[in-house]
């Protein structure tokens, strides 16, 4: 895990703790990274996105994707909340543009829509996918392959295996892209 050579990313530490990002992690510039943040291999996070672990951790699996503008942040220990609320986000998911990602889980290939939000101590299971616009309130859990929507969401329907496949296209187009844009931000001379 290295922090080096992520121009125009800002990576802070606090409280003793610093973002930990994969070498092969792809970090758009105009991100903020803070404190206890943990990014996997051949995942990204795209522009203008901030990643805020100053009172409990983020983790990150491999192969997702966080994309522009999104918030993911987490809570601290509080009454009836002993261990805080961490952001743990498992592998292969998607989180759409301008998502809120608050003290939440996301389980491995789950998929946050456009402009969505997933409150403390939710989940998303595997499979899932919570629609673009769409609030997880506090505590409400999807099961896997589930589709919510509204706000509040609320479940709708079981996901086909044509929208399960579909999403994982988006993940390895993600992660291609990645590539592309790490290597335009060279030839740019921004490294």
């Amino acid at each position: 895990m290295s922090n080096a050579n992520r121009p125009g990313v800002s990576i802070i530490p606090i409280h003793g703790k610093s973002p930990k990002i994969h070498d092969s992690a792809f970090i758009a510039p105009g991100c903020v990274l803070v404190g206890d943040v943990e990014i996997g291999a051949d995942s990204s996070v795209w522009y203008n996105c901030v990643l805020r672990a100053d009172v409990s951790r983020i983790v990150i699996g491999e192969r997702t994707n966080i994309q522009d503008g999104s918030v993911v942040h987490c809570d601290p220990e509080r009454p009836g909340s002993p261990g805080g609320s961490p952001c743990i986000i498992g592998d292969d998911v998607l989180v759409g543009h301008m998502a809120m990602v608050h003290g939440c889980t996301v389980e491995d290939r789950g998929f946050i829509g456009l402009g969505a939000i997933a409150m403390n101590d939710s989940r998303i299971g595997s499979d899932a996918m919570l629609a673009a616009g769409a609030m997880l309130t506090e505590g409400k859990v999807m099961e896997p392959r589930q589709l919510w929507a509204g706000r509040p969401a609320k479940f709708l329907r079981d996901l086909p295996d044509p929208a399960i496949a579909g999403m994982q296209v988006g993940v390895a187009h993600y992660a291609e892209n990645a590539k592309h844009h790490a290597a335009a931000i060279e030839e740019a001379g921004l490294t």
